[in-house]
């Protein structure tokens, strides 16, 4: 398998190359720049920064790159980068190859050109990207990649990147703090948050863009009559890859271990033509950098192979949508997972103390965790079809919860063991079962060893869910360290914060269907919020409880909350804009003409049986008639529509401009939806402009 990796592990700057390419000392005070556990900041001297420049500019050379960029994640939700070749002169003009530790610590982008909700206008276009030591180099497209975050002259985050290392600062502070209290963790150093995205996307023909332009403007299909064949048989979950999809997906694992993002899992997803990838575990902000990586080379990898990759939440109504399942845990630099619960998870404090802390966590900012997986697309995805509600709750399973009451009521856990497995065939191996069941309606699943947040959106970046994560994890983290710090009695103290902390918040938990209406109803008791739209839950955002949080933890300051605010709302109202303008255009250009034109071909056939005296004209009646009349209210509701975008577009103030486009724009386009749908399932294939749903999800 190491001849495997060597072979394909060629284009990232790692931890080995570095040792190879980098003298000792150099090495060394490269490490201690990654670190988190560093207490003060410390400039990275210029020597140690100009031989690390050296070392990348001859490894990249030799490895075909001519040039180098900042690769950075600006609020776009994607990735950004600026190309500068190697190539300079020296003094007596002669070409030369140079790269230097100021190019690699630092570079300059326009900063007004981005997003920033407010933080930079055109005349404060000046903004820094500054070299992010904690991910790794690499080489892309013949380019030196270098992960960098990206702020503003004043300083302001103007990215995802800047605020996720922050939160990582803060709770590899706090954990430390609670992990020296144990005292059976001394050579620990750090604590990292540490990752696992899966990836949901759907592959189709490329061909079928040049006749489907929602797909190809807005990523989803804002017209289609459901196929008579979806999801129902449950036959492409795990199914067989087809050759096609097969090919791609050993392409895409080549092209991703290069990068060295490690692609481990790959398969076919429960929607027809949806797949799923997972990578191994990393580090937050390396795992947000390789998740990147992975939605770039899906479309990169596809595009090669004649196919288009959908990462839209719901591209296709009625079938399952995609998510970004975030497997996120606590781990030590020595390999310890703080979220394991070990073989006698009731006897493990330790584990129980930071679980509470989640849970705590979870409780107290559940607004914040809905808010980080919002956004119109996902409001498409959100309560159902394997995706969780718009509710936030939490799974721990029956043996957690059971230890966790025990302790709350002052009543000794009888551990029952593990129960084995016994299928009834004698030549299939019996096993131990685990100790609690999963939970696929769970937004915040415990599964093991780690907690699964389902809500995530496809085509997120993971640094938003993850910031939240670590934020408020590390605060709770603060406040039972203050308490414990000063504790007479550690052990009786200990058992009672667990006891009280999941008293108060056990309100999280539920172990059964989050999709029932029973559920929503107890939920409704327990007050756990519900918004269950983008629009009914970013105000949460900029709370005094959540500035507080993140200023608190100095993750954001207010600036930064509320431009990024700002920002989520103005995407919510741009994304919903195209939607409807792009869904007129198809309906006056192309539908329109379409169901004129079939009944113009019902109406003749009826006047030919006229003239030639056929009198059974019942088929061609009953369809015009149909038409006809679906087609008068196809104009009301596309001139309706129209109208009310209109008005959308005279709204400046972002929250009201939202919330007609939630309660005006949306309900609108619906309504024109569910007519043309209904059109389509009576006019001819022929005449109908657009692929129908089973042509899209068969075309690979």
């Amino acid at each position: 398998m190491k001849n495997i990796l060597d072979k394909f592990a060629s284009k990232v700057f790692c931890d080995n190359t570095m040792a190879e390419r980098l003298d000792k000392d150099t090495y060394k005070a490269l490490k201690k720049a990654r670190s988190l556990a560093i207490e003060k900041h410390e400039d990275l001297e210029i020597g140690v920064a100009n031989m690390v420049a050296t070392a990348l500019k001859e490894w990249a050379i030799e490895n075909g790159a001519t040039h180098y960029c900042h690769w950075f994640q600006p609020m776009t939700g994607i990735t950004a980068e600026k190309h500068d070749s190697f190539l300079s002169f020296d003094k007596t003009g002669n070409a030369i190859l140079e790269f230097s530790g100021k190019e690699l610590v630092r570079g300059e982008p326009d900063a007004s050109s981005f997003p920033s909700g407010g933080l930079r206008a055109t005349f404060e276009a000046r903004g820094y990207t500054v070299w992010d030591t904690t991910s790794y180099a690499f080489i892309k497209d013949g380019s030196l990649c270098i992960p960098t975050a990206f702020c503003s002259y004043s300083g302001e985050a103007l990215d995802k990147k800047t605020p996720l290392l922050r939160s990582m600062q803060s709770v590899n502070k706090q954990a430390m703090r609670i992990l020296r209290l144990f005292g059976n963790n001394s050579k620990a150093t750090q604590v990292v948050a540490t990752v696992g995205a899966e990836q949901e996307y759907f592959l189709i023909d490329k061909k079928i863009l040049d006749f489907r332009p929602d797909l190809k403007y807005t990523g989803r299909t804002l017209f289609g009559a459901p196929p008579s064949k979806g999801q129902e048989m449950d036959d492409h979950y795990f199914g067989v890859l087809k050759s096609r999809v097969s090919e791609f997906m050993k392409e895409l694992d080549e092209e991703l271990w290069k990068l060295g993002v490690y692609s481990k899992t790959k398969h076919n997803e429960t929607a027809p033509a949806q797949h799923e990838i997972a990578p191994i575990f990393s580090t937050t902000s390396v795992a947000t950098d390789h998740n990147q990586l992975i939605m770039e080379m899906i479309k990169v990898v596809a595009d090669r192979h004649g196919l288009v990759a959908l990462l839209h939440e719901k591209p296709f109504e009625g079938i399952n949508g995609s998510g970004k399942h975030n497997n996120w845990s606590l781990a030590t630099d020595t390999g310890v997972n703080l979220l394991d619960p070990t073989k006698t998870p009731h006897k493990n404090m330790q584990f129980l103390l930071f679980l509470v802390a989640v849970i705590k966590a979870v409780d107290e900012y559940q607004d914040l965790l809905r808010v980080s997986s919002s956004s119109a697309s996902n409001d498409l995805r959100l309560g159902g079809h394997e995706a969780p509600p718009a509710i936030i709750s939490m799974f721990l399973g029956d043996e957690l919860t059971e230890i966790l009451n025990c302790l709350a009521d002052g009543n000794e856990y009888e551990a029952k063991g593990r129960c084995g497995l016994d299928s009834g065939a004698m030549v299939l191996a019996n096993f131990n079962k685990d100790t609690t069941d999963r939970n696929r309606t769970s937004p915040f699943a415990f599964t093991g060893n780690k907690f699964e947040f389902r809500m995530v959106g496809s085509s997120f970046s993971i640094a938003g869910p993850n910031i939240v994560l670590n934020s408020a994890v590390a605060k709770i983290l603060s406040e039972f360290a203050d308490k414990l710090e000063n504790s007479k009695n550690f052990n009786s103290d200990l058992k009672d914060l667990i006891r009280v902390i999941y008293s108060k918040h056990k309100r999280i938990i539920f172990n059964g269907n989050n999709y029932t209406k029973e559920w929503e109803l107890e939920a409704k008791k327990r007050g756990l919020s519900n918004h269950k739209t983008t629009v009914d839950a970013l105000p949460a955002f900029v709370s005094k409880k959540s500035v507080d949080l993140f200023e608190n933890q100095k993750v954001f300051n207010e600036l930064e909350v509320n431009s990024r605010y700002e920002i989520l709302l103005e995407a919510y109202s741009k994304t919903i804009k195209i939607e409807a303008l792009t869904m007129l255009e198809i309906a006056k250009k192309d539908i329109t003409s379409s169901v004129i034109e079939y009944q113009k071909l019902l109406s003749e056939t009826i006047k030919n049986k006229i003239e030639i005296k056929i009198f059974d004209r019942s088929l061609e009646e009953y369809f015009l008639t149909n038409i006809s009349n679906l087609s008068k209210e196809f104009l009301t509701k596309m001139l309706a529509l129209e109208k009310i975008v209109n008005t959308a577009n005279k709204e400046n103030e972002p929250l009201k401009k939202a919330t007609h486009c939630k309660d005006k724009v949306i309900p609108a386009m619906k309504t024109l939806r569910t007519v043309v749908d209904k059109l389509e399932q009576i006019v001819s294939s022929d005449y109908w402009p657009l692929p129908s749903y089973s042509k899209i999800l068969s075309s690979v």
